[in-house]
């Protein structure tokens, strides 16, 4: 049996979403910044894509700007935001994506701002009393927090610290990679100022994001050498993967309760299971459903003899899984959200993280092998 449970890294593409990408690979081939009808018809669909995007998240068409994925999206939402509104303080949590936790750190390291780091509880939940505090002494600050950890699934709550960083005046933004498509978002009533998305978390497309961009901020374009994204973007625009991007949205939106109830049974089912197969596992981060990402289960394991080789022998079992962030899985560095939460550094760590298209059967077989596993440990 073949079992993919690395949905967090990236998910297959949704067959309608490649019918939409090849569609307009065959019919629409003109540049979008033409004036002729094929330039024009091309900018159409880009048009569209962005007002169907807004539309989802109860925005305006002008606060979505393409990009080339949720890294480059949370690069100019953060290095953007500090130059143009000169910020000289930021704070942050050290479960955060490497994205977000590099960039502040080399702004840091650079002289560009200070950088606090918020504490975290033992689930990866944040300290809301000690952002607060943080705020107290630096009003004007750059807060920029996950929405869903990508390691452990940990949820943040989004409202609450918007609510926060409007007392002080702070600017706000969130990396919702792994929630967008999965949970709503309604920015009439999320008071935030930047947000980001990646299509191949969602069964779209990899290699085309997008960034929300609160109509009350201004900022300067990251990318300069063209006019394209009303100026904030140069360069000609992946018109097949934006296509591919609203069209998975779309579809993510119109489904959305009945994948979460779905998965998040099959994440109940496999965590009811493990603990029934191996008395002694550890669950990393939360798993309350409340306040923990439904598609998302890290797993510490008490088989400490196969802790160098245990995503290779699940490989050879046929499962796909991974050992945290699959951006730093080539790294022989232990995951810095696990460090950060303090889980035991001694036990191998497995993320399990499931779509819409995985089974039960699946789970039986991933619990009967890793049970396997840990016998013969």
């Amino acid at each position: 049996m073949q079992v993919y449970l690395d949905n967090a890294a990236t998910t297959a593409i949704d067959p309608e979403v490649i019918e939409v990408m090849v569609a307009t690979m065959q019919n629409d081939f003109g540049n979008p910044s033409s004036i002729h009808t094929h330039g024009r018809q091309v900018k159409t669909i880009i048009e569209k894509a962005r007002k169907t995007i807004a539309n989802l998240l109860h925005a305006s068409p002008s606060e979505i700007f393409f990009t080339s994925g949720g890294t480059e999206a949370d690069n100019m939402a953060i290095i953007r935001s500090i130059e143009d509104f000169g910020i000289t303080h930021a704070i942050t949590s050290p479960i955060e994506h490497h994205a977000v936790l590099h960039t502040l750190e080399e702004l840091e390291r650079i002289g560009k701002i200070h950088l606090d780091i918020l504490k975290v509880d033992k689930e990866g939940h944040i300290d809301i009393q000690h952002l607060e505090e943080l705020l107290q002494k630096n009003p004007r600050s750059l807060v920029s927090v996950m929405q869903a950890n990508n390691e452990i699934g940990n949820l943040t709550d989004l409202q609450q610290v918007s609510e926060i960083c409007q007392r002080y005046d702070a600017l706000l933004h969130s990396d919702t990679v792994q929630t967008m498509g999965h949970y709503p978002h309604d920015l009439t009533e999320l008071k935030i100022d930047f947000m980001t998305g990646a299509g191949h978390k969602f069964h779209g497309p990899k290699g085309v994001g997008f960034l929300y961009i609160n109509g009350k901020n201004k900022i300067k374009p990251f990318i300069y050498g063209g006019a394209q994204e009303r100026n904030m973007r140069g360069g000609t625009e992946n018109v097949y993967g934006i296509a591919g991007i609203a069209k998975a949205l779309e579809i993510a939106y119109s489904h959305m309760e009945e994948h979460h109830t779905y998965i998040q049974e099959l994440k109940s089912y496999m965590i009811a299971e493990l603990s029934k197969a191996i008395p002694d596992i550890q669950f990393n981060g939360c798993i309350d459903p409340q306040r923990s990402l439904y598609t998302v289960l890290n797993v510490s394991l008490p088989c400490t003899e196969m802790a160098d080789v245990l995503l290779f022998n699940l490989d050879i079992m046929g499962i796909s899984a991974s050992g945290g962030s699959a951006c730093s899985s080539g790294s022989d560095i232990g995951s810095h959200v696990l460090t950060g939460i303090q889980a035991d550094s001694q036990r191998p760590s497995v993320r399990f993280s499931f779509s819409k298209w995985n089974t039960k059967a699946e789970i039986d077989y991933v619990v009967s092998k890793l049970k396997e596993i840990c016998e013969h440990d």
